[in-house]
C-alpha cells in the first residue's frame, strides 16, 4: 500500500449497545505507516472505536453497527467479509499483557502454527527475529522454554507485541499498551512503535497527551462518541482549533 492511501478508512459509523450510541457518525481517515494516537477523556469511544477496527467489538452482547470501516479498500463489516483473514491483518496490544500459559519460545510460535508452519528451524528462526523485533531476545533466549508468566509486566508487554508480528499483520492497535507498564518499559514499546512504523500502520489509544506528542503523527480527539478534531500532532495539540480540544489539552476537561 502506498504511503499517501489511507490505511484505515471510516464511513457514516455508528455504534450502540442497546440504548445507548457509544460511536456517532464517525468518519475518518487512517494514514498508512504512521503512529495514530487517539485520545479524549475516559469513556469518549476511544476503545470502542479501536476495537471496530477488528471486529472485536462484535464480542460485546447488543452491539448494532451502521457504516463501514474500510480495510485496505474493503468494508470488513460487508456480510462476505473473511473475519480470520481481518483479524490476521491486526495485531493487538491491550492494556495488560495476556501471555498465553505455555513458554516464551510456543507464545511467538503459536500463531504461526495455526497458520500451517510446522518446520522447527523455520519456527526457530523466526521466534528470534520477532523477539529481536520487539526488543526481548537479548533478555530471553536463555530461557525460551520457561513459563512467560514468570516474565515481568513490562517483558510479557514485548512478548505479546512479538507474538502479534509473528503472524505478520499489517495494522498494530494498542489500546493503553503502556498504562500499566513503568517508565523504563514504556520508553522500549514507544521507541519500538517508532520503529515499527516503517513497515505497519499503528493506531493506539493513549490517555497521556505527553506521550501522544512524543511519538505520534496523527492525533484524533474524541468526546462522548464523537470525533471532535484530527490532524498531525503538533497541529492538534499546539493549536487545537475546537473549543473541546482547546479544554481537553489546557486541562479544564478530562
Amino acid at each position: 500500500m502506498e504511503q499517501n492511501i489511507p490505511h484505515i478508512s471510516i464511513r457514516n459509523l455508528n455504534m450502540k449497545y442497546g440504548n445507548n450510541h457509544a460511536l456517532k457518525d464517525i468518519n475518518i481517515d487512517i494514514p498508512n505507516k504512521k503512529v495514530t494516537a487517539i485520545i479524549g477523556p475516559s469513556g469518549c469511544g476511544k476503545t470502542t472505536l479501536l476495537k471496530t477496527f477488528n471486529r472485536l467489538i462484535e464480542n460485546v452482547d447488543g452491539t448494532d453497527i451502521q457504516g463501514e470501516v474500510l480495510v485496505d479498500g474493503e468494508n470488513i463489516y460487508a456480510k462476505n467479509a473473511d473475519v480470520p483473514n481481518i483479524r490476521k491483518k491486526m495485531g493487538l496490544l491491550s492494556q495488560r499483557p495476556m501471555p498465553l500459559p505455555m513458554s516464551i519460545f510456543d507464545n511467538i510460535a503459536f500463531g504461526m502454527r495455526i497458520h500451517g508452519e510446522r518446520k522447527k528451524n523455520v519456527l526457530k528462526e523466526k521466534v528470534e527475529y520477532y523477539l529481536q523485533q520487539a526488543s526481548l531476545w537479548e533478555e530471553v533466549k536463555d530461557r525460551l522454554n520457561q513459563p512467560a508468566a514468570r516474565l515481568s509486566i513490562g517483558q510479557q508487554q514485548r512478548l505479546c507485541l512479538a507474538r502479534g508480528l509473528a503472524v505478520e499483520p499489517e495494522i498494530i492497535l494498542g489500546d493503553e499498551p503502556t498504562s500499566a507498564l513503568d517508565p523504563i518499559s514504556t520508553k522500549h514499546i514507544e521507541t519500538k512503535f517508532t520503529e515499527l512504523k516503517e513497515k505497519y500502520t499503528i493506531v493506539m489509544v493513549t490517555h497521556i497527551l505527553r506521550q501522544a506528542k512524543r511519538i505520534a503523527d496523527y492525533v484524533v480527539f474524541m468526546y462522548l462518541g464523537e470525533i471532535i478534531e484530527h490532524g498531525p500532532t503538533l497541529e492538534v495539540l499546539n493549536n487545537p482549533k475546537h473549543k473541546l480540544t482547546q479544554e481537553y489539552v489546557g486541562g479544564v476537561i478530562s
